[in-house]
């Protein structure tokens, strides 16, 4: 993938290896699922990476979504900057960073999976030379993040201290609910705040509107979707895993940040302006949602993750697609799409709906099976209430894009034109949404 510009002399070539080459990644991923046994976990590296048929699943469904993602957006890539082959590249990266935040066994590969995840994704925001709104939003990102990696490792090397182990399966034999050493506690929360900071959760959201929104649009899809998504994996990991049996110490605290991160993403968006930005404030919201799978310490939290992670990477990839090619990213900018571009109007509300979490939408299921996960714990009930009333209010946010593209009148301007294979991945990319929205269970291979 590195050499993708140097053995393509055109965009178009670049792209064309770099879909076949993620294709291959693809078939390489059902291949080792396909040939993995769901009971024997594989150990590499001294024990430091734990591949389990889970994390080989969830890597699938991930290429899967970065496929659909070079597929509908990569031809876009090219009016960033003349470095295609070289943002292809940093992507092949952060989906590497993503395989060993699944699969890590060891703190030391959480930190490694994180900054291989991230560096990447602090290139691609000021790839935009020209732009001023391009470097803030690669600075601030850079600068923060690196302020967060010191809290992580401050974490790690906390945790070290109270258990004299990196590895996370040792930790749960050493760290006991009843007998929790202050360092332990500490340890933990300085990691819950570096990895709050990496899915934008309250009040560590701060630096996600302006990224999001500086960062060319091509690669604020990928950003928000599938980085997001390995992220919270890796957060799934670590709590499922070593903190299981000391929620009494953290759940209190996450649950808190769950609810601020419900309510800033949800009220905020619904005051943009910009259909780009509201979608910045609804990853915060969407966020909010995805903690639940942190919270609820059970079976049914991995299978959230796996269903939240495909159906919002694939609902807001489909309509960042869609964004790519307006020119005005206002809600006026999407007054009378419907009529000039029916069948673009149309895959965007299925996408909003799955965003809202509409019935026979991925979304829907996927809100769902995190919210019968807290529902069968037991606990946080009025924290299920809260998210479903938050839920409705992101309705409204959404619907305004619907409603601007049906009931307004307008000529919204298409800068990039609208070929007949875009139309068919906008529709493939609706029917697996609306395919996990009826089906779920076909999403759930062996979890």
């Amino acid at each position: 993938m590195m050499f993708a510009g140097i053995t393509s002399s055109s965009k178009k070539g670049v792209l064309t290896l770099a879909c076949l080459l993620f294709t291959v990644l693809f078939g390489i991923n059902i291949w080792s699922l396909l040939n993995s046994s769901p009971d024997a976990p594989q150990l590499y590296f001294n024990n430091m990476m734990r591949v389990e048929h889970y994390s080989l699943w969830f890597n699938t469904l991930m290429t899967g979504c970065t496929l659909m993602y070079v597929l509908l957006i990569g031809k876009e890539m090219g009016k960033v900057g003349t470095h295609v082959g070289e943002y292809f590249a940093l992507i092949f990266f952060i989906i590497t960073g993503v395989y060993i935040l699944s699969s890590y066994n060891n703190l030391l590969m959480l930190f490694l999976g994180i900054e291989i995840m991230s560096i990447p994704q602090y290139i691609l925001a000021g790839s935009d030379k020209k732009n001023l709104k391009s470097s803030e939003a690669s600075l601030k990102y850079f600068l923060l993040g690196a302020f967060t990696t010191c809290i992580l490792l401050m974490g790690i090397t906390l945790l070290y201290g109270a258990t004299r182990s990196f590895n996370i399966m040792e930790m749960v034999s050493t760290l006991h609910s009843d007998s929790l050493s202050p360092l332990a506690v500490s340890g933990i929360i300085f990691i819950m705040l570096a990895l709050g900071f990496k899915v934008s959760a309250v009040p560590m959201h701060t630096w996600t509107p302006d990224v999001y929104d500086g960062t060319p649009t091509p690669f604020t899809a990928y950003m928000a979707t599938v980085v997001k998504a390995g992220a919270f994996f890796a957060f799934l990991r670590l709590f499922q895993v070593s903190f299981n049996n000391l929620s009494d110490h953290w759940m209190l605290v996450l649950s808190i940040i769950t609810a601020a991160t419900l309510f800033v993403g949800n009220i905020t968006a619904v005051f943009q302006q910009s259909v780009k930005r509201m979608l910045a404030y609804s990853s915060i919201a969407q966020a909010g949602f995805m903690l639940f799978a942190i919270l609820a310490v059970n079976a049914i939290a991995w299978q959230g993750m796996i269903i939240y992670s495909v159906a919002y990477s694939l609902a807001t990839i489909g309509i960042f697609a869609v964004l790519v090619k307006m020119k005005d990213f206002t809600f006026d900018g999407f007054n009378g799409l419907a009529k000039k571009e029916p069948l673009l109007a149309f895959t965007t509300t299925i996408f909003l709906f799955s965003l809202a979490g509409i019935p026979l939408t991925g979304g829907f299921m996927a809100k769902y099976y995190v919210l019968l996960a807290v529902v069968q714990q037991g606990q946080l009930m009025w924290l299920v209430i809260f998210a479903l009333l938050m839920a409705a209010v992101s309705v409204y946010y959404y619907f305004r894009v619907i409603i601007a593209m049906y009931f307004k009148p307008g000529n919204p301007e298409i800068i990039s034109p609208v070929t007949a294979a875009d139309k068919f991945l906008l529709l493939l990319n609706c029917a697996i949404l609306i395919l996990l929205g009826v089906l779920p269970q076909l999403f759930l291979y062996k979890v």
